[in-house]
C-alpha cells in the first residue's frame, strides 16, 4: 500500500472497466511521472466530459447538445432507425460509411444474470419513436453474443407486431480469419447469410 494520494488514486483507476491492480499502479506511477500540464490535462478533460457530455434526447447517443449530430443532420434517412447497444457501437457502424439512416441506442442488451432486463434498456423510447416518427426498417445491429442475440429476438418478435421491417445485421467470418479457426456458430452464420456474386 502506498500512501495518501497516490493510493486513493490506484484505488480509484482500479475502479475503471479492464483496469486490473497492476494496470491501476502503472497508470498511478506514470500519472505521477508526467509534467504537471500533462496532468491537468487529463483532468481537465474528465471535467469537461462530465459538464458538457449528455445523451441526446432522441436517440441516446452521446452528445454536446439536446440532440446529437447524427438526429441534427437533414441529410440522414428518418425512414431507416438502427438499434445498437451501445453509444461506441454509433461510432463503430460511422466508421465504415455505408449506413446513412438514423440510429437508437439501448444503453445495453438484455442479460438476466446482470440482472438487466427490458426495462432497464430505453426499449419503450425505441416503441415511441416507431410510433411518432415515419421510420420504415428498424435494423438490429446488437452484438453477435448471448445478450446481443438475446435482445435482438426479444426486440424482433416486439416489432414485428408494428408496420415496420425488421432486419438484423449479417455475421460471419472476419476478413483476413481462417475457417479452420472459427467456431460452429460463427461458420454457421456465414453461410446462412451468403450472398449470391
Amino acid at each position: 500500500m502506498y500512501e495518501g494520494p497516490v493510493q486513493d488514486l490506484i484505488e480509484e483507476l482500479g475502479r475503471l472497466p479492464g483496469v486490473g491492480p497492476k494496470s491501476a499502479q502503472r497508470l498511478a506511477f506514470h500519472l505521477l511521472a508526467v509534467d504537471r500540464a500533462d496532468a491537468e490535462r487529463l483532468a481537465r478533460a474528465i471535467v469537461q466530459l462530465k459538464e458538457r457530455v449528455r445523451f441526446c434526447a432522441r436517440c441516446f447517443n452521446v452528445s454536446e447538445h439536446e440532440e446529437c449530430r447524427v438526429c441534427r443532420d437533414p441529410r440522414r434517412d428518418p425512414s431507416v432507425l438502427c438499434v445498437v447497444e451501445e453509444p461506441r457501437d454509433v461510432q463503430a457502424i460511422e466508421k465504415t460509411g455505408e449506413f446513412r439512416g438514423r440510429y437508437h441506442v439501448l444503453g445495453g442488451a438484455i442479460s438476466p444474470i446482470d440482472g438487466v432486463g427490458p426495462d432497464q434498456l430505453h426499449i419503450r423510447q425505441l416503441v415511441a419513436r416507431l410510433g411518432e416518427e415515419d421510420i420504415g426498417e428498424v435494423v438490429l445491429a446488437t452484438n453477435p453474443n448471448i445478450e446481443g442475440e438475446a435482445t435482438a429476438s426479444y426486440l424482433g418478435r416486439l416489432l414485428k407486431a408494428m408496420d415496420v421491417r425488421v432486419s438484423r445485421i449479417a455475421s460471419g467470418l472476419p476478413v483476413g480469419g481462417d475457417l479452420e479457426y472459427a467456431d460452429e456458430v460463427t461458420l454457421g452464420r456465414a453461410f446462412s447469410g451468403r450472398r449470391e456474386l
